[in-house]
């Protein structure tokens, strides 16, 4: 994949293509109109480190064009969830975080969402984190599933005509 510094301006507008939501803070991120650091940026998806770090590393991965949360997601969102985490697995290992027993990948289900934008919580190590966070971010909760929970729903699912 493909690195920009945040000066850069992604290949793919989603503000010119009509896929940006005026009122969502990730698409403002992304967009560059908040002046948060993006760590990756590329054509399709972005990162940034999350405003209230629940681990000693705590990132976030987000499609560049509006996605809803990922209740909304259909079979064919699979490639783009693989792609998120293959980039959270990227922005880990270059930050010296090899263990990957230690990381936990996931997203919050609605109706727990603070953004409806779709976002991969990237937290490791796992093991750091304090009560609170490890209940926010718990396994096997009404609120929180992991990538590969997602993607497995999302196989499942029945193809759509």
């Amino acid at each position: 994949m493909a690195e920009s510094s945040q000066n850069d301006i992604p290949k793919s507008n989603p503000a010119a293509s009509g896929e940006y939501d005026k009122k969502c803070i990730f698409c403002k991120i992304v967009n560059k109109e908040m002046g948060t650091e993006l760590l990756h940026c590329d054509e399709e998806i972005s990162c940034f480190k999350d405003i209230r770090p629940a681990a000693p590393h705590h990132y976030l991965v987000v499609p560049n064009k509006h996605v809803g949360n990922c209740k909304s997601l259909t079979k064919e969102h699979v490639p783009l969830v693989k792609q998120m985490v293959e980039l959270g697995k990227d922005m880990l290992e270059k930050n010296n975080i090899t263990n990957l027993s230690d990381v936990r990948f996931g997203f919050h289900w609605p109706p727990f969402c603070s953004v409806t934008h779709l976002h991969l919580h990237v937290l490791a190590p796992v093991s750091q984190m304090g009560y609170m966070s490890r209940l926010i971010y718990k396994l096997n909760s009404y609120w929180f599933i992991t990538a590969d929970q997602l993607i497995e729903m999302l196989n499942s699912k029945e193809e759509t005509n």
